[in-house]
């Protein structure tokens, strides 16, 4: 027991050089790959703390998480509550956050070590959206960082990290799925080998708060790259004639003109920016199935001069115009 005098913190559970039993935290598909692979390796995992059952589809049936199906097809004890981990925090060496998404408190770290991948390239991007955040902000790479869990937000120092090229056109899914295969290569190697010193993050901290949804509408007055790098993050949304629509794929190209007008040219559909084009690859008009946004020009039919936009909905001519083929 840590000796300490009143108005001292009370320090946390320091990582073992050598783990024999571990508990995993996770809950999205991303965390799925590490547990699989820490299984693989023969890590005995006593506990996995997933968060509970949702609501999810028409009819609102309760879904597990991702790592909740991986861990019951293992054969894994699994529990919803970091109250359980509490219990029997004495039965483990080590704790492994993957994704988990929720905070730990300090109470806990204090009783069990616990190390956590994070995607991104510590101290950059802290937070809850690290590779959304470093494609807005135009990053040319990213990667995982192997660290110890601390008060602060992913304050803790490294153990290991790998980096990872950011591509102009790679969506937030595909890297995060790239970057959950990486880090559960690291997370393997530092828990069968041996966990050595981790060392302080050096740099300045940035942070990648949450994205609220505002920031997926997509506005085709700002320069094409910006507009293209929201589509990359998903989720991204204009909308057509009043309604919605999701546009889940996009290029840039070249050309310019009135900000969110519509063209069909060379076999592909356009939208304009100021200084620059999109190609709409892929779309999801409200209420329906992913389609190429061919499929979907071709069946809207938009008038010359209609818009994307929420601000353009009424800037159609009467003309038709003539359907692409």
């Amino acid at each position: 027991m840590n000796e300490t005098h009143p108005g001292e913190p009370i320090a946390l559970a320091s990582v073992p050089p050598t783990v024999e039993r571990i508990a995993f935290l996770g809950t999205p598909v991303e965390a799925v790959v590490a547990l699989q692979k820490l299984v693989a390796a023969g890590i005995d995992i006593g506990l996995v703390v997933t968060q509970p059952d949702r609501r999810r589809g028409r009819g609102s049936a309760l879904i597990p998480s991702p790592v909740k199906e991986a861990a019951a097809d293992i054969g894994l004890p699994v529990a919803h509550d970091l109250a359980a981990l509490a219990e029997d925090a004495d039965r483990f060496d080590l704790a492994v956050v993957v994704a988990y998404g929720r905070i730990i408190p300090v109470s806990l770290l204090r009783m069990l070590p616990m190390i956590n991948i994070h995607f991104s390239l510590l101290p950059r991007w802290r937070g809850a959206a690290p590779v959304e955040r470093a494609i807005l902000a135009g990053d040319t790479e990213t990667g995982v960082c192997l660290m110890e869990v601390a008060e602060g937000l992913d304050e803790g120092g490294v153990y290991a990290s790998r980096s990872l090229p950011i591509t102009d056109d790679a969506t937030a899914t595909e890297l995060r799925a790239t970057l959950a295969v990486l880090g559960a290569d690291l997370l393997v190697e530092a828990v069968a080998g041996g966990l050595a010193k981790a060392t302080p993050q050096d740099g300045t901290p940035t942070y990648a708060r949450k994205l609220d949804r505002a920031e997926q509408q997509l506005d085709f007055t700002q320069p094409a790259i910006d507009v293209h790098r929201r589509v990359r993050i998903g989720r991204a949304w204009s909308e057509f004639r009043h309604r919605r629509i999701g546009v889940e794929r996009t290029a840039v190209a070249d050309g310019q003109g009135h900000p969110g007008a519509l063209a069909f040219e060379n076999g592909s559909v356009f939208v304009d920016t100021p200084d620059g084009r999109l190609q709409l690859v892929e779309v999801r008009p409200e209420g329906k199935r992913t389609m190429s946004a061919v499929d979907w020009y071709n069946g809207a039919q938009p008038d010359p001069g209609e818009r994307l936009g929420v601000a353009s909905q009424n800037q159609a001519t009467q003309q038709p115009a003539p359907i692409a083929t």
